[in-house]
């Protein structure tokens, strides 16, 4: 005869109801209302998840549970079930923290072979005498290991307290594991690779590393056989800018060629696609300056999720996730920041926004301080905050009040590095149309300013290195390096 199961009472019913809510949220989220809800708890801050104010009351919980002899979760059945289920997996979780963080940085250093996971076996024997069945354990360890990783790239790799960075990282954690982890682990994890994201933002912002945190962040899943996650999250972001590649390469760059398929094709050529791994995102900076036939292509592959190498008869597997990524704004229907408006439609399962330094430094003054505090560590390998603090004021001596810094964070990093050589940096501020235009009838300019501040002004006017070319009737590269060249002149000394 089968057992009763347990029936919580309504008080336990409601506090687990509670932490369950709290477990699940986005950590990036201001969530105090719910944290001070519960007694015993402190208000989180913005970037933090209550972990360590929700394990002792609900520790207490499940102690009192334990001594009325409830301890695994096939006691309790349906909502009761899913609440105490809940609660175990929280503390499991809470214990190996930082056996899952040190794991992480130790796989950063050893690179793209997996490596052991020694506290695997602790978490599996808690999960299974909780009665998990050994495979969800498996699926519950991969779990833990992403949500850690998800929050050390998100959290470390995108500093800064401005409302616009506080709400990159929480758009980007909803991009990675939705609005709610249970929806993901229940429906979604392995679904994500039909979740295609469009990242907007100015030439320096950090779009690269925000889809690195994307791309570092997915599901892998563990491997008990060898004791190791079946790869490393090292090798799942696979990363290209288009833009450096001709035209008459680029499809073999992401599609690859077969031996002889052109002229110059002497070995066979493994495209992007075909590199990025199933657990993989593949990260294409610089769409908007792709060609209409290579966007044709790549919409095909997004729908079918197959392709075949130049000069390949071959269908193959596309079975990663896309992350895009433009500086080109997007406009109204036939303006998708240089997309055809069918692939852009394929592209923005998400579409997030990079913020521009200059908003952040508007929105919180110490963005400056706390960024060059970040790049100075960077450069020289350790902190050092006095040596940050001289560096920060060598370069609020060196820039105009009201600075639009046009290479954001990229513009800021090269400041850092000027000061640390030279002792100052110096910015002029960027060159308006009518100073560009007054030089012209002047005849002050030489050639290469005069094409570089050209080739912007239609580069802005047309919007894309493809048309300027057509404009000109010159190469699309020529055209991007008097654009980049009119750029960084704007920020010269």
């Amino acid at each position: 005869m089968t057992a009763q199961a347990y029936r919580l009472d309504l008080s336990r019913r409601q506090s687990l109801s509670l932490i369950s809510d709290i477990i699940f949220a986005n950590p990036f989220t201001e969530r105090g209302a719910i944290d001070v809800a519960l007694p015993g708890m402190t208000p989180a801050g913005p970037d933090e998840h209550a972990l360590a104010t929700l394990a002792g009351p609900l520790g207490t919980i499940l102690d009192e549970l334990r001594r009325e002899g409830v301890s695994r979760v096939d006691q309790l059945t349906g909502e009761d079930r899913r609440l105490f289920e809940h609660a175990v997996l929280f503390l499991v979780y809470d214990r190996h923290v930082a056996d899952l963080d040190a794991h992480i940085r130790e796989q950063i250093v050893h690179g793209d072979e997996p490596i052991p996971v020694p506290f695997a076996r602790d978490v599996l024997s808690a999960l299974v005498a909780h009665g998990f069945d050994t495979a969800r354990a498996h699926d519950l360890l991969a779990l833990f290991f992403q949500l850690r990783r998800a929050y050390h790239f998100i959290a470390d790799a995108l500093v800064g307290d401005s409302p616009s960075m506080h709400a990159l990282r929480h758009a980007l954690w909803n991009n990675v594991l939705t609005r709610d982890i249970r929806l993901y682990a229940e429906h979604l994890r392995d679904r994500m690779e039909d979740f295609s994201t469009l990242l907007l933002g100015e030439t320096g912002t950090g779009k690269g590393t925000a889809a690195a945190a994307i791309g570092r962040s997915g599901h892998i899943p563990y491997d008990p056989r060898r004791g190791r996650f079946r790869v490393s999250f090292t090798a799942t972001f696979t990363a290209s800018n288009l833009s450096q590649f001709p035209e008459s390469l680029i499809e073999s760059e992401l599609f690859g060629h077969r031996k002889g398929a052109f002229t110059g094709a002497i070995d066979e050529h493994r495209g992007l696609l075909e590199r990025c791994t199933s657990h993989g995102t593949l990260f294409l900076d610089e769409i908007g300056e792709v060609s209409v036939p290579v966007q044709i292509k790549l919409l095909g592959v997004l729908q079918e999720r197959e392709f075949s190498p130049v000069g390949d008869h071959r269908r193959l597997r596309f079975a990663g996730r896309v992350v895009a990524a433009t500086n080109r704004a997007l406009g109204g229907p036939g303006a998708r920041a240089g997309l055809r408006e069918d692939f852009y439609y394929r592209l923005c399962s998400d579409v997030i926004e990079v913020p521009p330094l200059r908003r952040r430094i508007a929105e919180s003054p110490g963005e400056l301080d706390r960024l060059v505090t970040l790049l100075v560590e960077r450069a020289i390998g350790r902190a050092d905050e006095a040596l940050a603090a001289d560096v920060a004021a060598s370069i609020r001596d060196g820039v105009p009040p009201d600075y639009p810094w046009p290479g954001n964070v990229r513009e800021l990093e090269q400041a850092v590095r000027r000061v640390l050589l030279s002792g100052r940096y110096h910015a002029a501020a960027p060159v308006s149309e009518d100073v560009f235009l007054d030089a012209v009838a002047a005849g002050r300019l030489d050639l290469a300013e005069l094409l570089a501040g050209y080739c912007s002004r239609l580069h802005r006017a047309l919007g894309s290195y493809d048309a300027v070319a057509r404009h000109l009737g010159v190469d699309r590269r020529t055209v991007r390096r008097h654009v980049r060249a009119a750029s960084a002149a704007d920020a010269e000394v």
